[in-house]
């Protein structure tokens, strides 16, 4: 669940905020308009992790990276997506 504060509550309750941030992220607005987003360590490392990804070009990809590719499987509840194929 994503909560917003403004920049002057979050100064008054750092404290309180840092300990919800841990539930979600905590968006910190200043003159009405988003500003900063507090997030739990565990979800930031997580989201550098994605970050660290690198794109190939196709012409780039080792024979390797192509079987790699082809073991792969769409993650259960996606089966909707199979349509896009198809057109």
């Amino acid at each position: 669940m994503e909560r917003t504060v403004t920049a002057t509550e979050f100064k008054t309750r750092a404290g309180q905020y840092l300990d919800e941030s841990a539930k979600g992220p905590l968006v910190i607005t200043r003159h009405d308009r988003p500003a900063r987003v507090l997030l739990d360590i565990d979800e930031y490392q997580r989201l550098k992790r994605l970050d660290d990804r690198r794109a190939l070009r196709a012409e780039e990809m080792t024979a390797e990276d192509v079987a790699e590719i082809a073991k792969g499987a769409m993650p259960a509840g996606f089966e909707h997506l199979d349509a896009e194929l198809n057109d």
